[in-house]
């Protein structure tokens, strides 16, 4: 294993949420706010929007990913192909395992 696995192995966050809908994007809310848990600041995503990419997994499916702030919360947004992949729906509780992606 890598230094650089190890150290998302040692950062990686597992918790349950319940899968809500979204304006744009459904997501599930993040419990810790990633700057302060894993020490990274938020970067540029895409145009007005900054976060976390993240490697993560919903119901054992992994995914590249972003946890974005609102509203004061953090969201790891999860996209329709994620969802019919992990056989789950808005309202479901899901189990989330989340680490920072390289940059």
């Amino acid at each position: 294993m890598s230094k650089q696995e190890s150290r998302r192995t040692a950062a990686k966050k597992k918790f349950k949420a319940e899968l809500m809908s979204g304006h744009k994007e459904d997501a599930v809310e993040v419990p810790f706010d990633p700057t302060v848990f894993w020490g990274i600041p938020a970067a540029p995503l895409w145009r007005g929007r900054k976060g976390h990419r993240v490697h993560a997994t919903l119901n054992h499916i992994a995914f590249e990913g972003f946890v974005v702030a609102r509203m004061k919360r953090f969201f790891l947004l999860v996209d329709d192909d994620i969802k019919k992949a992990a056989g789950v729906a808005v309202g479901d509780v899901v189990h989330i395992s989340v680490a920072p992606a390289a940059h």
